[in-house]
């Protein structure tokens, strides 16, 4: 590893600005990387801090909710329902300078892929204020990873 890639600072996902070289975090806001001291007898042991960018939680962040609804907006054109229904976006990133969102097509080789990720690019970018990016991932995609396969209109 060189000096360079040492001395780099975390940078936050949601805000994209480096991380303050000594962020504190108090341990009531988030699991602790360090293990307060015991305390001598008769004094209160100390707070435990976090040092190091905040361990976020599997909660998705208002910049990830407002994507996630206006995709809602963009539909498969030949089954009818948008890639959420779908469940065709797997990830949605927010890097410095770019927003990543990660997706998947019904079926390898769909005609309307071209379309569905300049849809996803253009709405992403409506709400977020950066360039997007669409990576096409080649996973097998099946009704199961619908939040709610019945919109099929067939029993599953």
């Amino acid at each position: 590893m060189s000096d360079e890639t040492k001395n780099e600072t975390a940078i936050n996902p949601h805000t994209g600005q480096p991380y303050p070289a000594e962020a504190a975090v108090p341990a009531s806001e988030g699991p602790s990387d360090t293990t307060p001291a015991p305390a001598a007898s008769g004094e209160a042991p100390p707070a435990a801090v976090q040092t190091g960018p905040p361990t976020f939680s599997s909660m998705p962040s208002q910049q990830e909710l407002a994507v996630r609804s206006v995709l809602e907006t963009v539909m498969d054109p030949e089954i009818g329902l948008s890639v959420i229904d779908l469940g065709l976006i797997r990830e949605i990133h927010f890097l410095p300078g770019k927003t990543l969102v990660r997706m998947m097509l019904t079926t390898p080789f769909c005609p309307y892929a071209p379309q569905m990720m300049a849809d996803v690019k253009n709405a992403t970018e409506s709400v977020v204020p950066q360039p997007c990016e669409v990576d096409m991932l080649a996973d097998a995609w099946s009704p199961d990873m619908m939040p709610d396969p019945g919109l099929l209109g067939f029993s599953y």
